[in-house]
């Protein structure tokens, strides 16, 4: 069978499948086609009836933001002796996820070749932050160039010094921003900007805990300039100047990432951060890495050494962790 057999012809919004044969107890499976943000797969099984499947590729978009559809689908023969279709009442914006959401039951039988046709009437997603399920073809695609024609703009104002009002020294240099920025991202740079305070009157923040490669991390991530690799470098420093400064989506995003490479190497110092900033899941996850998987034993010297230095208060919840799993066996 040539490869054209396995086609989806596509517009932007309809898509049309040619199946030449298909005998009995036979199933086959489209290629992909690609509407709107996702691949999709048109499947097809005869056995007492015809079953018809329309489903989205499994992916990270699938999984993260999966289609909520609107559609019409219809089975056109196109035997010229025989000509008829068959219409699909209709689906109104039904999340599909997998192969099993929907599944068209045929009784009538096609014989020769027939065409399989979806025309979407719309496709929604459920924003992130959750509620109502909105259009991707309404507004997605004019809300995306916007959000990402303003970050671009946001980008250049820092690396370009356009019009910065304020200057921001590091342990190492200085940086110029701009304070209204500042101010909206921060909730303690907007009082030092409201009151009479010396960063009012200067012009100037002392940020002096912090280099000044750190400080460009800090400024890239507040101007929408997120870059991985500065952010994986500096991420206790970032940590530190959220909290500061009180940004709390920073704070989160160094918490998460501190999280997910816990070694034998930097357990302990991830432990008293997490204890210092109050991070409840980065505190656990050190405390299951060191208790329940046994490292506490291998890494034995620089532990002493670290019960030795360390809050009386964690060095309690590190030996009640320790009897509880003691307590286990």
């Amino acid at each position: 069978m040539s490869e054209s057999a396995y086609r989806v012809e596509t517009t932007p919004r309809l898509a049309q499948w040619r199946i030449e044969t298909l005998s009995s107890c036979t199933y086959r499976k489209s290629d992909p086609f690609k509407i709107g943000l996702w691949n999709w797969f048109i499947s097809v099984e005869r056995n007492k009836q015809l079953f018809v499947k329309l489903y989205p590729e499994m992916s990270s978009v699938t999984r993260e933001q999966p289609p909520v559809a609107s559609f019409i689908m219809k089975l056109v023969s196109s035997s010229s002796s025989n000509r008829k279709t068959l219409v699909h009442p209709g689906i109104c914006d039904k999340q599909l996820k997998n192969n099993d959401d929907f599944i068209w039951a045929i009784d009538a039988s096609f014989t020769g070749k027939f065409v399989i046709e979806v025309e979407f009437l719309d496709l929604k997603i459920v924003p992130p932050s959750g509620g109502e399920p909105s259009s991707i073809w309404s507004s997605y695609h004019v809300e995306k160039h916007s959000i990402s024609t303003s970050l671009f703009s946001l980008r250049r104002m820092l690396t370009e010094g356009i019009q910065t009002d304020i200057t921001i020294n590091a342990s190492d240099g200085s940086i110029s921003a701009h304070r209204a920025l500042l101010a909206a991202r921060s909730p303690v740079f907007r009082s030092m900007f409201s009151h009479n305070l010396k960063e009012k009157e200067l012009s100037t923040v002392n940020i002096s805990d912090m280099s000044s490669e750190a400080c460009h991390a800090f400024l890239n991530y507040i101007y929408g300039n997120f870059q991985a690799g500065e952010f994986l470098i500096h991420r206790l420093a970032l940590l530190r100047a959220a909290d500061k400064y009180d940004i709390a989506d920073l704070k989160e995003a160094c918490h998460d990432s501190l999280l997910e490479d816990i070694d034998d190497n930097n357990v302990l110092e991830r432990l008293q951060t997490a204890h210092l900033y109050r991070l409840t899941k980065l505190k656990t996850g050190c405390l299951k890495y060191l208790v329940n998987f046994g490292k506490v034993y291998e890494i034995r010297e620089d532990f002493n050494l670290f019960v030795h230095d360390a809050d009386r208060e964690l060095i309690v919840e590190i030996f009640q962790e320790i009897l509880a799993a003691w307590r286990g066996f």
